[in-house]
């Protein structure tokens, strides 16, 4: 039904001066009987113009009579003179009278008739009229603020009738602009806690000439003494190698724009150490309290050295933000933590009714492999243990069929479905190769367990498995089954290992290492030295990377399609046909080893996901640029996945779209990752 005053005004005035202007062209070209023609629509159009004005006019006025009609003569001066500004709307939102006040705050500009969400931003008139918000605070307009008051108003009397389509709205607007800068000025002359420790002291020592290794310490210290003076900070050394600063919310936030630049500067340190100093920070804000900051900060501090140092990680309130982590983590060299968690880990089992071992979704051979290091570890005390397996694809079907053949595997493998009946209270769950709750091959069974082990070399994520009894991540190591391969050496003196538990294992750290190319330390090699010593076959490990003549074909195909951006950066989309994620990750090494190629990303479309797998040499962070998109990983490898349905489910059953749709938002986060490194 159209509304009874409908003041917003027809704007045709372009199109005059449009057809004025042809009219001249036409006649200039001596085409007078069109010009005279098109002469006589710009009358009727101008005519037409005069006409409509001059109706909204008398609308307007009869609108005025209607609405005084039923005010008195005091209210009518009280509106006029009310001290704050007032606009009265009608229920379509037009403005239809304002005060002198608010003609002030729009310098005097004429605002009758226009769209109220036009000239101020975030009111909703339905939701007014409906009585579901009457109250809006700090609007800004014209570079201040104002909370408003809506009060609905129904011009035939009925003062209940929100519904009403005679309804009219009365805003009332208060300058809160004062009372918005103190509240900025408190909140930045509150005090942020931050933690700061040198990752890697110890071993940078080391690797300094014995007369400079006080040079080095002492640079350390001052670097990060002189930064806390520059922000204005309280700085204190609360043990070797680790600082606590209390800083000014204001001074965060030109940190924050300067990327946290300590961490570069600690780095450049140079007095003859082979190792490049690096810091872990973690920034506690938001909290009610300075004991909250700081337990905010502790926190912060602990995601960021279990995501490989070199970074800060701000906690502000539920909220996460990341800052550098854009270095190779530094391999430690000492197994006393791999000792440590081993012989933990046997307590914990030892005290259990029952072990279920579980990777991640759509598990690769490093997540089986580590469950298989794992379940050989736990057999030995004899207790009750299954992997729990749902999926299999290409690269683990090899290894699973020969250790079906096992008589100590082949009742032990079990789907989601059977395990459900062998859960209880005091069963223990052992995550392995990942920490993202989003990530485990069934979440549903995660959230069954009260004790629950991580054993994973991925970076943290966010979405980390909440309250685990027991957490070895390790972002140094090359693989999960390069850690499992250390502990299980722990875990028992008279520990035996099957030649195809070793096979497994050292198939993972190929996997994960690209043949040790990728991510390859001492440790890394003493592991694959202990798998060969305990029957590994080399040969059948060369097996498990055999792929049948389809699917090369299907690989070639991928890489045939792969774009270049940036100049070195290569973006390839499996087609329709192709939806496995083993083979668009494959694909996706493949790319590196084309000249120019430094990083390479392959998308592949399953049901509602897309997939997308991120490699690179080091010099790109792909592990970065999947974060942003929800995902994670490493520097050289990483992935995520973006769920179509949750995006936009038009895009489901459209693959072309999806898949351009998801190209988009890669490109975006590739764009974002490469500005910040600038």
């Amino acid at each position: 039904m159209k509304d009874k005053y409908d003041y917003s005004y027809p704007n045709n005035f372009v199109y005059i001066i449009i057809i004025a202007i042809l009219i001249v062209v036409i006649f200039l070209y001596n085409h007078y009987i069109i010009g005279f023609m098109a002469l006589g629509v710009l009358l009727l159009l101008t005519l037409y113009n005069i006409k409509n004005i001059q109706i909204k006019k008398n609308e307007w006025k009869r609108f005025i009579e209607d609405f005084s009609s039923k005010l008195d003569s005091a209210t009518k001066n009280t509106l006029v003179k009310l001290p704050f500004p007032l606009i009265i709307i009608n229920n379509k939102g037009n403005v239809l009278w304002y005060n002198q006040n608010l003609s002030i705050i729009f310098d005097n500009k004429d605002v009758l008739g226009k769209k109220i969400d036009e000239i101020i931003k975030g009111i909703n008139v339905e939701d007014i009229l409906r009585g579901k918000k009457n109250n809006y605070s700090e609007l800004k307009i014209h570079e201040k603020y104002y909370d408003m008051h809506a009060s609905s108003v129904d011009t035939i009397g009925n003062t209940d009738s929100r519904n009403s389509r005679d309804n009219i709205i009365l805003l009332y607007f208060y300058d809160v602009s004062d009372k918005h800068e103190l509240l900025i000025e408190i909140e930045n002359i509150k005090e942020s806690v931050a933690l700061i420790e040198v990752d890697n002291l110890d071993e940078v020592v080391k690797s300094t000439p014995e007369d400079k290794k006080p040079l080095l310490i002492a640079e350390v210290e001052r670097n990060i003494n002189s930064y806390a003076q520059s922000i204005n900070a309280m700085f204190k050394t609360y043990s070797h190698g680790k600082y606590v600063l209390v800083i000014q919310n204001k001074s965060i936030k030109k940190e924050m724009e300067k990327k946290f630049e300590i961490l570069d500067i600690v780095r450049e340190i140079n007095t003859g150490n082979t190792l490049a100093v690096t810091l872990s920070m973690g920034i506690g804000r938001g909290g009610a309290t300075p004991i909250e900051n700081y337990n905010f900060a502790v926190s912060a501090k602990e995601l960021a050295l279990s995501r490989g140092g070199d970074q800060a990680v701000m906690k502000y309130n539920d909220k996460m933000l990341f800052y550098g982590g854009k270095t190779k983590e530094v391999e430690k060299r000492t197994k006393v933590r791999a000792r440590v968690i081993g012989q933990s880990l046997v307590n914990l089992v030892k005290e259990s009714s029952s072990v279920i071992i579980m990777g991640h979704s759509n598990p690769d051979i490093d997540c089986l492999g580590g469950a298989i290091g794992i379940y050989s570890g736990v057999r030995n005390f004899r207790k009750e243990s299954y992997i729990l397996i749902d999926s299999l694809n290409d690269s683990v079907k090899y290894i699973y069929k020969k250790l079906k053949k096992d008589k100590d595997y082949v009742n032990n493998l079990k789907s989601s479905i059977e395990s459900e009946e062998l859960i209880d209270d005091n069963s223990l769950l052992i995550l392995v190769d990942v920490n993202n709750s989003a990530y485990v091959e069934n979440p549903a069974i995660l959230k069954r367990f009260k004790k629950v082990v991580i054993i994973d070399h991925h970076r943290k994520s966010v979405d980390v498995v909440k309250d685990a009894i027991l957490s070895y991540i390790e972002p140094y190591a090359s693989s999960t089954s390069e850690l499992v391969t250390e502990m299980v050496q722990y875990m028992d003196e008279d520990y035996k290992m099957k030649p195809v538990e070793a096979e497994a294992l050292l198939a993972g750290i190929c996997v994960d290492t690209k043949n040790f190319y990728f991510k390859t330390g001492v440790r890394t090699f003493e592991a694959a030295a202990y798998l060969r010593k305990h029957g590994a076959d080399t040969i059948d490990v060369k097996k498990l990377f055999s792929s049948d003549l389809d699917s090369f074909i299907k690989k070639s195909e991928i890489i045939k399609s792969a774009k270049i951006i940036e100049g070195n950066i290569a973006i390839a989309a499996c087609p329709s046909t192709i939806d496995d994620n083993i083979l668009a990750a494959q694909a996706a090494d493949e790319l590196l080893n084309i000249k120019g190629i430094e990083a390479s990303f392959v998308l592949v479309k399953i049901k509602d996901i897309v997939l997308i797998s991120g490699r690179s040499f080091g010099s790109i962070n792909v592990q970065l640029i999947m974060e942003s998109l929800g995902g994670g990983g490493h520097m050289t490898m990483a992935g995520t996945k973006i769920k179509i349905s949750s995006e936009n489910e038009d895009l489901i059953n459209d693959y072309k779209n999806a898949m351009n749709y998801s190209i988009e938002k890669l490109k975006k986060s590739i764009e974002k990752y490469l500005r910040e490194g600038e």
